[in-house]
């Protein structure tokens, strides 16, 4: 014999308060600034969202909320997250800076949860590139080159722009490539 389901009418009491966990949830998950944490609050959503389905006696929708959209959606999302929150630098020299440079750019980065990726040798015409890391001619001192404006504005905006250029450094934005001209191949 199993038990009946929690009804709306019978279990109000219960019902509402997890029932106002959803949008309360919602909000948290998209005014969320941290990616990592936006990833738990999905979670806590579908967890939340599977209760109360199960509660009201849908089992099977509940098993596919918690199955489907809580795990997949949130072992896609932690996916995504791992492989796109990375600055990707280019070393013209093909040598790596010192760390205490590597270190002052990995704290720049922590606010907006990124990590730096330095590329020694990458792929020629590699599209994922974000900018170079240039030695100046002073050995110590290094200029950072990003080829798009917005994540120049992001980055000159944190604290620790000034630190870099404090220790002698420089953040520059390169400017757009010129267009290619049409080819001299082509029928007209």
């Amino acid at each position: 014999m199993t038990a009946p389901a929690i009804t709306l009418s019978g279990d109000a009491a219960l019902l509402i308060p997890l029932t106002a966990l959803l949008p309360l949830t919602a909000i948290l998950l998209v005014t969320q600034p941290n990616p990592y944490q936006t990833l738990v609050m999905r979670g806590i959503l579908g967890a939340v969202a599977a209760l109360i389905y199960a509660l009201l006696g849908a089992a099977d929708v509940a098993l596919t909320e918690a199955l489907v959209g809580t795990l997949l959606s949130t072992t896609l999302y932690a996916v995504a997250l791992r492989s796109s929150m990375v600055l990707r630098l280019a070393l013209p020299g093909g040598t790596m800076p010192p760390q205490l440079v590597q270190r002052r750019l990995r704290s720049w980065l922590e606010p907006l949860h990124l990590r730096l990726e330095l590329l020694s040798e990458p792929a020629p015409g590699d599209s994922g590139l974000h900018g170079l890391l240039l030695q100046g001619a002073n050995l110590e001192h290094f200029e950072l080159q990003l080829h798009r404006p917005q994540l120049h504005e992001r980055l000159s905006a944190l604290p620790g722009a000034a630190d870099w250029r404090a220790d002698g450094h420089s953040l520059v934005l390169l400017p757009p490539p010129a267009p290619q001209p049409p080819s001299q191949d082509a029928a007209p």
